[in-house]
């Protein structure tokens, strides 16, 4: 076996230390990160829960409700009670006039939406104005590619920094099989890509949205792989190998 990487058992305790508290918060950001993809697409479809029509509504568009409609009934519907998100669907469903803006959707946004949605950043959609607000009375087409492009640069790089530094340090572990150890390491990178390139393809051809919700399931099942091996062999691992004693520590 080559000599590339020490068994957590060997490592000085300052090392240990700083390994778990990066697993820790990388463990708590990634928790939270799955909670903002819930909360963001789930319900979309009118059904609570996260399902695939979720997704294919949020990147390819649900051809059948205004994109004003889709985010009140789905990442924006905790942000107003039922009745206010029910009238102001209604008003578009019956034509979006103005006289009945001023009226009866008007102060609904200025009560509920203005705080954000007041033009102030740039990649928030603007909802002050009547005319500002019927650019979302429109077909929902789901996510631009202008959005997709952002969005799939901030996650390259983000989610590539996360898993070399959780794969850096699942590397001081050890398991018998070598290439089950790396395929652990790989499946997060091969994941990521599928991924994203999956968003580009919902939009022509929604059924891409199984690959979306699958990739983050395999990236989900090997970061928590990664982080409960590390821990537990960082911590409770008492009974070594003979393979990691006979080679003084070292494991490939």
């Amino acid at each position: 076996m080559g000599k590339y990487c020490l068994h957590f058992s060997y490592l000085p305790q300052g090392v240990k230390v700083l390994f778990s508290a990066t697993l820790i918060v990388l463990g708590i950001g990634y928790m939270f990160a799955m909670i903002y993809i819930f909360e963001s697409h789930a319900g979309r479809d009118g059904k609570p829960g996260l399902s695939v029509q979720d997704l294919i509504i949020a990147y390819s568009g649900s051809k059948k409700a205004t994109r004003l409609e889709s985010a009140l009934k789905g990442p924006m519907a905790s942000m107003l009670p039922t009745a206010e998100r029910d009238e102001i669907i209604a008003w578009v469903r019956r034509g979006a006039k103005r006289s009945e803006y001023n009226t009866q959707v008007k102060p609904i946004l200025e009560k509920r939406c203005y705080a954000c949605h007041d033009g102030s950043n740039p990649h928030i959609p603007k909802l002050k104005g009547y005319e500002n607000l019927m650019k979302k009375v429109q077909l929902d087409t789901g996510m631009d590619i202008f959005t997709l492009v952002r969005v799939s640069h901030i996650h390259l790089f983000g989610i590539t920094f996360i898993f070399y530094i959780v794969g850096s340090i699942f590397c001081h572990a050890y398991l018998r099989c070598l290439w089950l150890k790396s395929l652990i390491i790989l499946t997060p990178f091969v994941a990521i890509i599928m991924d994203i390139g999956s968003w580009y393809l919902t939009k022509i051809f929604p059924p891409f949205a199984w690959v979306v919700m699958i990739s983050g399931v395999f990236m989900g099942i090997a970061f928590a792989i990664e982080w409960l091996v590390s821990i537990y062999q960082m911590w409770f691992y008492h009974r070594l190998p003979e393979e990691i004693r006979s080679n003084d520590g070292f494991v490939s």
